[in-house]
């Protein structure tokens, strides 16, 4: 289950940066997530509730958005949302495209105390 080694760089990305704002709680972390970002909901929620035990974000509420997957065909230059590698272009038919969001996985922002 790698969404447990995701979830533990996120908390650590989460409180350097709160330590550099000298807070002493995260209250809310914000994440976008890429559809094609290759993570697992629930197993990141189960990663999450036992990872976070001890940490600056133990009692913090966790937001998630979801960032939808964009492609682009590489005969026509169209943009459309995919879900997966292989959908063919819509307006050519091109089976091969390039994704150009959807990949994501960061850390939006925290709220600190």
């Amino acid at each position: 289950m790698h969404e447990l080694s995701i979830v533990m760089s996120i908390i650590e990305i989460a409180e350097e940066n709160a330590k550099k704002a000298n807070a002493s709680v995260i209250t809310e972390i914000e994440l976008e997530i890429g559809t094609q970002a290759g993570v697992v909901r629930e197993a990141l929620d189960f990663a999450i509730e036992s990872a976070k035990i001890g940490t600056l974000l133990e009692k913090a509420k966790w937001i998630f958005h979801e960032i939808p997957a964009m492609a682009r065909c590489t005969t026509c230059g169209h943009e459309f949302e995919t879900t997966d590698l292989f959908t063919p272009c819509p307006k050519c038919g091109n089976p091969f495209s390039d994704i150009f969001q959807g990949k994501e996985l960061r850390v939006k922002s925290l709220k600190v105390e």
